[in-house]
């Protein structure tokens, strides 16, 4: 009947942080035998103790600790209590620790967007080695040059070029990456060389264009050279929306294009392309890493950005 009488007066009260703090306290008085050794194991003070216990009875409107100057011991009220409150607060202690456990381990499923230059930035081996660190994660790659809204597709971080629009996101910036003018070596055999900007409108030069996809047009060629800006209109005959076939297309000889030195490292270093007007090298594009929020960054998402942006550096020249 004790009990009952005590569970009812639980129901109608009303459960604060107060109360389950004071709770947490009645608890390790009880494990521990008493409150100096409770204040102890909690690390604070013996007053808050007796106090935390105090304000609970008062809640309650009954005692449940009987105290002398050596020991404390449990009413029936209290030990009523205790067996019900011990298993719960055991449970919470349980879940946090469980929860802070997984916090810090790299596992489920990363999605990742990333613009379509990207993906030959990282080379196979390099990621190979990243997926074998990390056993418990699977990747899922989505190319794609538009940011879109994260969140609502589901993506927990997004690989962009070029600057971004003004957003909730959070961008940390991986690089910066030169825009250069490159062509095949049997390309250059067969044209007049170009030792300016404007040669490229000039003895019939033929340049490949990329379509804009936020406008759905033609980048406007540029050159920088400190202040100097040289803009170059351009009508090539054959516009592409697709890296790989811009790179194919102008590896296998058919013109001139402008491009991520990051994206075509490797051909620059084999010699499959070489860099035009070095001298008007100073644009440059910011790559950044975009996630929904800076508070809580999941160990996945953490390590992933740390992993790219390693890959990156060592693609870039000094």
């Amino acid at each position: 009947m004790m009990h009952s009488s005590l569970a009812l007066k639980a129901i109608i009260m009303r459960f604060d942080e107060q109360t389950l703090s004071d709770s947490r306290v009645f608890v390790a008085v009880v494990r521990c035998g008493s409150f100096a050794s409770a204040a102890r194991s909690l690390d604070v003070s013996q007053s808050v103790t007796s106090r935390a216990v105090a304000r609970l009875e008062k809640r309650l409107g009954v005692r449940v600790l009987d105290r002398t100057t050596r020991s404390v011991s449990l009413t029936d009220d209290g030990r009523g209590l205790f067996e019900r409150l011990e298993p719960l607060l055991q449970g919470f202690e349980d879940a946090f620790t469980s929860t802070a456990e997984q916090q810090s381990r790299v596992h489920g499923r990363l999605r990742v967007k990333m613009h379509p230059t990207l993906p030959h930035v990282i080379e196979g081996k390099q990621l190979k080695a990243f997926l074998e660190d990390y056993p418990e994660l699977s990747v899922e790659f989505i190319s794609s040059d538009k940011l879109g809204d994260l969140v609502r597709e589901g993506v927990d971080t997004a690989l962009c070029v070029g600057e971004l629009p003004s957003s909730s996101l959070i961008a940390k910036k991986l690089l910066d990456t030169r825009v250069i003018t490159v062509a095949a070596p049997d390309y250059l055999a067969k044209h007049t060389k170009v030792a300016h900007p404007s040669d490229l409108l000039k003895s019939g030069h033929t340049l490949i264009d990329y379509r804009n996809p936020e406008t759905g047009r033609t980048f406007q060629w540029e050159y920088h050279r400190g202040r100097k800006i040289a803009r170059i209109a351009t009508t090539g005959r054959l516009i592409v929306s697709d890296i790989v076939n811009l790179h194919s297309i102008c590896v296998a000889g058919w013109g001139i294009a402008q491009v991520l030195e990051i994206a075509v490292r490797p051909m620059l270093e084999t010699g499959a392309l070489v860099r035009l007007l070095p001298e008007w090298g100073d644009e440059r594009f910011p790559i950044y890493a975009v996630y929904p929020s800076r508070n809580y960054v999941p160990p996945k998402v953490r390590v992933f950005i740390d992993f790219v942006s390693s890959a990156m550096r060592k693609r870039t020249p000094s």
